[in-house]
């Protein structure tokens, strides 16, 4: 048996309704898989019927913005990844219409050995005009836009969303590999400004970890949890948890909504900032610094920092809402300007 094979499975519910997950899974930063929550989407009928089913009726929202592809070579073995000096990549990217992708996907059906294709991210209401009309997630999630992920067999390398997510596989099979927030340290994070997709990845392979290389990785596999979903079966994912998504068989579908984003921006660049502002002062200095983090962002009562002044002076202190974000902001701007 494999490390994956041993790991601890991901809680698991069912019959979960919409009053069910606002009170019992969303919010409470941990992950769940929600079995059969989109069985009855037609998307889902069509996948019983094989990949030429799935084809059929993905070609009905035919119409909207083209896609962008991703293809790796089979040496890849589906994972798409960096190349062997952390800066190029082993894939690499085209913008195809749906139907030149479908058709790829069908003419690598039947190789045994295939290039690993997929595109992602691709909102719903532009790129497959229809779909979020007759594939209803019944489920909470304030703002999300549906994003659907199609491809072969392959693999997201292990990565983090700043939103909640949820991720419905729609065909074909998906095993998730999580570890929570905390596991960063041992997950040996890849090049921040030069990502994948977006956000850091850690440069450790799941199924083939290599302990010479990099050894605090037996750490991280301590905290790890495991879930292996099938065609209607969803996952909530929180914000921040690490996840290594493998998709099996040669026709996957999955559609993922996130939603959640703090309205401030993203952490991840307040926190390249403050490596940039702060990480290399003087230990005292850096103390002290971290004195002011605790007061004015992590202590429970720090949104009461400034209860102390006259509410029209408390400016980028005071509750959150507009006029806060907005001293903050120009705050922000005149000491970036000054940078200049």
């Amino acid at each position: 048996m494999t490390m994956l094979d041993e790991a601890p499975r991901v809680a698991e519910v069912a019959d979960v309704t919409a009053e069910r997950f606002a009170a019992e899974i969303a919010g409470h930063h941990r992950p769940v898989v929600m079995r059969g929550v989109a069985a009855d989407w037609p998307g889902v009928a069509a996948a019983a019927g094989g990949p030429r089913s799935m084809a059929t009726y993905l070609r009905r929202f035919t119409g909207g913005r083209p896609l962008g592809m991703f293809v790796a070579p089979p040496e890849a073995r589906g994972r798409f990844f960096y190349g062997d000096d952390a800066r190029s990549f082993n894939f690499r990217s085209a913008q195809v219409t749906l139907p030149v992708m479908l058709d790829g996907l069908l003419a690598a059906a039947d190789d045994p050995d295939p290039v690993a294709m997929y595109a992602g991210s691709a909102a719903t209401a532009e790129a497959y005009p229809g779909w979020q009309r007759e594939n209803v997630l019944p489920l909470p999630t304030p703002g999300a836009k549906p994003r659907l992920w199609l491809g072969n067999a392959s693999r997201a390398s292990t990565h983090y969303d700043m939103s909640d997510n949820v991720a419905v596989v729609v065909s074909g099979r998906r095993r998730f590999v999580l570890f929570p927030p905390e596991a960063a340290p041992d997950l040996y994070v890849g090049p921040i400004e030069n990502t994948i997709a977006g956000q850091p990845t850690s440069m450790v392979d799941v199924e083939r970890p290599d302990p010479a290389r990099f050894p605090r990785f037996a750490a991280a596999a301590r905290t790890m949890q495991v879930a292996h979903l099938q065609p209607g079966d969803a996952i909530f994912i929180p914000s921040l948890w690490w996840h290594d998504v493998a998709a099996s068989g040669p026709f996957n579908v999955l559609v993922n909504y996130w939603w959640g984003q703090g309205r401030g921006g993203s952490p991840f660049a307040a926190l390249m900032h403050a490596v940039l502002a702060i990480r290399d002062l003087p230990e005292g200095q850096r103390a002290a610094m971290r004195s002011w983090f605790d007061h004015l962002v992590f202590a429970p009562d720090a949104t009461h920092a400034a209860d102390h002044l006259p509410p029209a002076a408390r400016g980028a202190l005071g509750p959150p809402g507009p006029a806060r974000d907005r001293s903050i902001r120009q705050y922000l701007q005149r000491m970036l300007a000054a940078l200049d």
